[in-house]
């Protein structure tokens, strides 16, 4: 063995680089949360090449004094913390130093800064943690810091980075989570000369969202919050109609930091219950704001996982939270939404007009010259007026005159007097009304594309509609009218939903209900699975199952809960111990709710049984009362509507306006 020696600055910055710079989007992570730190309002990001060539990040904060230019450049060297006590209450998003010190010893970083008390700023450049310029500038107030030849002296890291698309995409998604956790801040990400990202930054979350996940996806996201002494939860989270096949799309943002925490993720879901399908996860930003004192940051290099205190506690609130907020919705999807052909009919919608509404100035933005009648428009009620022909002034529907009818039958009656008054009255405005034009230069760029039109508060909405039963169909479906449409309810979905919430309640009371068999159920199993069931007889006598020794890895019940189906006694038992067997880091309740999907999914009516009135009728009343009539304990839906609208279109009773044909002459 060698004698141990100090290594240099040089080398300790570029094995720390190992662990703080694992890729371009570590870089623009790091440069940016110490734009926020400096109290930046609008950010900057410009990269080359996914950021191996160069990136860039400007900022308007508060900058960094000539003095202390070189000095930030140093390991371990910041301005966030000072003593002991600071660094168990951190409230800024960098505090460790070693950021920039890391990145200048893998790269070539110019940094150009000015703060207001100077009249001068800095230019420092600074290549693989060696010194090569530093100058006076003359920059604005703020900071520009360009890292360019990232890994250049450690080609190893160069070979394990991904293609460059997937670099970039790791770049956006680093931006995007910081923008949801500072919607206050405008943000913008530049690739190549082209613009991907860009925000307003006027603190509206909502608006966020759209621009990062689209005005679609914004529009089926609800907010949702909640408190208790320690914690506050806040956020949006999307409609159960709204999935994705991993939990990568639930932000969690503790004070402003976006984290990893597994257990607050599924806390989330958890919120959900049975309203997701299986294998599926919600879009989510949720805000959990707390005291510092109770997390703590300085865990992993990349501060992304952190240890919280009372962590039970906050994922008891967050799942109670978003439980509440789902309750209040009416979650009957649209029959159309589930078929391919749905977006081909949103994009026909929105297709001639796009609505941005600013929020903080109260006014709209019309991107289109000649817009069509959308189908949500806020336009006011002169507006409405006008495009239907009908005086400002309240009339009476029973003195309503009947326009007459216009016969065309030559090309040249379209010049007559009576034609120019119908377009005068009926014709589309091809411009907004004053009241309602805004100069491009009033509205930021993104705000048009971040709109999000606002749906009626579920207040207003009846959560369950009052279904009259029409009949059956193959056997599986029934249909059902209501005076908003007509309804298709799975049978099958529907009676699981309904066995599902008594038994959820039968498990809990078991006890004196008890069915004593007449030939004992004897079950046996490998010395392994013996072991492991052992451990969890206790789980299954709180069920009602009582398990006795009857020998080597053998066991005999002698009665069972009087709540199982008869002739499914041993099967049902055999799957409640597969459960245990499987997963035995199962709770009792999580034990008892498998239980009773197990049981509701069971006892349930199959497709291809015909019901009779009677049969179908309660079945749709005892849905109405199900606590969430909506979905099935798998997450499938039970019921979805097809609105008049829809029927309409399906059979062509709606079709393209006359004016539309008159442009194709």
């Amino acid at each position: 063995m060698g004698r141990i020696h100090e290594l240099s600055d040089i080398l300790a910055d570029q094995i720390a680089a190992g662990e703080v710079v694992e890729r371009p989007a570590s870089v623009v992570k790091e440069l940016v949360e110490n734009a926020l730190d400096a109290h930046s309002s609008q950010i900057d990001i410009y990269v080359e090449e996914a950021g191996l060539k160069s990136i860039q990040v400007i900022d308007n904060g508060e900058g960094i004094s000539q003095a202390d230019v070189l000095i930030a450049f140093r390991r371990h060297a910041t301005s966030k913390i000072t003593d002991r006590a600071d660094l168990f209450k951190v409230k800024t998003l960098g505090f460790r130093g070693e950021a920039l010190p890391s990145i200048a010893s893998v790269s070539h970083v110019s940094l150009e800064t000015s703060t207001q008390a100077e009249s001068a700023g800095s230019l420092v450049e600074i290549k693989g943690g060696e010194l090569i310029k530093q100058q006076p500038s003359s920059a604005r107030n703020g900071t520009k810091i360009t890292v360019t030849d990232l890994f250049f002296n450690t080609p190893a890291r160069l070979k394990y980075l991904s293609s460059r698309a997937t670099e970039l995409a790791n770049i956006s998604d680093i931006v995007n989570r910081l923008a949801l956790s500072h919607t206050d801040v405008a943000f913008s990400l530049v690739s190549d000369g082209r613009t991907i990202f860009k925000t307003a930054g006027n603190g509206n979350l909502k608006q966020a969202v759209s621009a990062i996940y689209g005005l679609t996806s914004a529009r089926q996201m609800i907010e949702f919050s909640g408190a208790d002494a320690d914690f506050a939860v806040s956020g949006l989270i999307s409609l159960p109609k709204l999935t994705r096949a991993a939990r990568s799309y639930i932000s969690l943002l503790i004070n402003g930091r976006y984290i990893k925490n597994f257990r607050i993720s599924k806390a989330v879901v958890a919120g959900y219950g049975s309203k997701l399908m299986v294998g599926r996860y919600p879009l989510a930003v949720v805000n959990i704001k707390l005291d510092p004192l109770l997390v703590d940051v300085n865990v992993h290099p990349t501060k992304q996982e952190v240890r919280i205190s009372k962590e039970e506690q906050l994922e008891f609130l967050l799942t109670k939270a978003v439980s509440q907020a789902l309750s209040q919705e009416n979650l009957i999807p649209n029959g159309l939404e589930n078929l391919a052909g749905k977006k081909a009919k949103q994009q026909l919608d929105f297709k001639q007009l796009e609505i941005g509404l600013n929020e903080t100035k109260g006014a709209y933005q019309f991107k289109n010259q000649t817009p069509a009648l959308p189908k949500k428009s806020a336009l006011n009620k002169e507006v409405t007026q006008a495009l239907l022909g009908q005086s400002q002034e309240k009339s009476s529907p029973k003195t309503a005159v009947k326009p007459a009818a216009l016969i065309i039958t030559d090309r040249a009656q379209l010049k007559q007097a009576a034609v120019k008054n119908w377009d005068e009255r009926y014709q589309q405005p091809t411009t907004p009304p004053k009241d309602l034009q805004l100069e491009e230069a009033e509205v930021a760029p993104t705000e048009a594309v971040a709109a999000v039109d606002e749906e009626a508060s579920p207040a207003e909405a009846v959560r369950f509609p009052n279904l009259v039963y029409i009949g059956q169909f193959h056997g599986t479906y029934l249909l059902a009218q209501s005076d908003d449409g007509l309804y298709i309810i799975d049978q099958h979905a529907a009676q699981e939903r309904r066995n599902y919430e008594y038994y959820r309640q039968a498990i809990v009371k078991v006890g004196q209900a008890q069915q004593e068999l007449l030939v004992p159920i004897v079950l046996t199993y490998p010395t392994s699975e013996s072991l492991k069931l052992n451990q969890h007889l206790g789980d299954l006598q709180a069920l009602g199952v009582k398990l006795e020794d009857f020998g080597q890895n053998t066991y005999i019940i002698r009665s069972h809960p009087a709540w199982f189906k008869a002739g499914q006694e041993e099967a049902t038992i055999r799957e409640m111990i597969d459960y245990l067997l499987t997963d035995q880091k199962l709770t009792l309740a999580q034990f008892r709710e498998k239980t009773a999907i197990m049981m509701s999914c069971k006892r349930a009516i199959k497709a291809n049984q015909h019901l009779d009135d009677r049969q179908a009728k309660e079945l749709l009343a005892k849905l109405a009362d199900c606590e969430n009539p909506f979905n099935c304990p798998h997450g499938r839906p039970t019921v979805v509507k097809l609105s008049p609208k829809d029927l309409e279109h399906m059979f062509k009773r709606i079709q393209d306006s006359h004016q539309s044909k008159r442009k194709e002459w």
